[in-house]
């Protein structure tokens, strides 16, 4: 259990502040410049979170980050970065470097606080991560459906939003390629394939799992730059697939979870996202996750916007407002529509 917190500021009054506020929850390790953090990072196997300052002599918070990305504690211990900037570039840059989250002074304590506890208790999830989607896919032909839920409640726990949102997304699609098949020869595929074309479909979104809070769960409108970070989750998720060993998981299943996990913004005239693809260069699982994912995301609450009706969002999916769907795929999910409604 790591329990111990790396405060890194060379203003020695900003030290005493954050150690005073955290010195209750966690063993407190100073470092007055970046050479001393790197070092504090070596030897100390207990660290839960570093608190950052960008600008330090010897070594800066952005060298501090670089390192980080070298030696892969980046990706096990979450950075806050503490400034009194307001520099959104520097920002930006910061969340490259793999920062989870920006605190600018002054701050209020206890917010702080919070943020940190909140942050730290989701990093452990995202550590064990990992390890819980190889041990799953590994067995996802023939696990129970509600394991798969459990699993992608950890990412949606990540977004603030509950597990039902996977739940939905695997229902709608199971039933809305069900349709697909029924209605379309050339899209045709066994109750087999959909069984897990639903389950992969539970893991469109792991890559969130990269993206910091601030943007993840911002209430308002991203920025352009912050769209740009939010977009990458597409390639994060398939690189957390990636990593697992081609001989610990059903070949099909991972298939069908990396394609569904890069492609679920794609849209029918090109106009998605990561890659641009068009028309059927899109695979037909990937297209229905896409209209179920865009249906749930309007029907549900988010922390940017209240639920739109199911009258509503069908009506801003079928008028293109959501982007371009396949047009057999549109009169599939019009057949659909009441029965996903109840």
């Amino acid at each position: 259990m790591r329990n111990s917190l790396l405060i890194a500021d060379d203003v020695e009054i900003n030290r005493c502040i954050l150690a005073e506020a955290f010195k209750e929850e966690y063993n407190i390790i100073e470092a007055e410049n970046g050479v001393e953090a790197i070092k504090s990072l070596r030897n100390n196997d207990g660290i839960a979170a570093v608190l950052l300052d960008l600008i330090m002599p010897e070594m800066g918070g952005m060298e501090v980050l670089k390192e980080m990305n070298k030696t892969g504690d980046i990706f096990r211990i979450p950075v806050f970065i503490i400034t009194s900037s307001d520099n959104e570039e520097t920002f930006i840059d910061a969340y490259h470097l793999g920062a989870v989250d920006v605190i600018v002074k002054p701050f209020i304590t206890h917010f702080l606080k919070c943020r940190v506890a909140n942050i730290i208790e989701l990093y452990r999830h995202r550590n064990n991560l990992e390890s819980i989607v190889t041990e799953q896919l590994t067995r996802l032909n023939s696990m129970n459906r509600s394991m798969v839920e459990t699993l992608a409640s950890v990412i949606e726990f990540r977004s603030c939003e509950s597990g039902e949102h996977v739940r939905r997304i695997s229902y709608i699609t199971s039933v809305l390629m069900t349709a697909i098949s029924e209605m379309y020869t050339e899209y045709y595929h066994s109750k087999n394939d959909i069984d897990h074309i639903a389950m992969a479909a539970v893991l469109h979104d792991v890559g969130k799992i990269s993206i910091p809070d601030l943007i993840l769960n911002k209430p308002a409108k991203l920025t352009k730059p912050e769209f740009e970070i939010m977009k990458r989750h597409t390639i994060k998720g398939c690189e957390i697939l990636s990593s697992i060993p081609s001989e610990m998981m059903d070949k099909e299943v991972y298939q069908l979870s990396y394609d569904i996990c890069r492609h679920h913004h794609e849209r029918w005239d090109g106009g998605g996202y990561p890659d641009g693809l068009k028309g059927d260069e899109i695979s037909i699982h990937a297209q229905a996750v896409a209209i179920a994912d865009v249906y749930d995301a309007l029907t549900s609450p988010r922390v940017y916007k209240a639920a739109y009706s199911h009258e509503k969002a069908l009506e801003m999916i079928f008028n293109g407002e959501c982007g371009c769907f396949n047009p057999k795929v549109i009169e599939a999910f019009k057949l659909i529509a009441e029965k996903i409604r109840k």
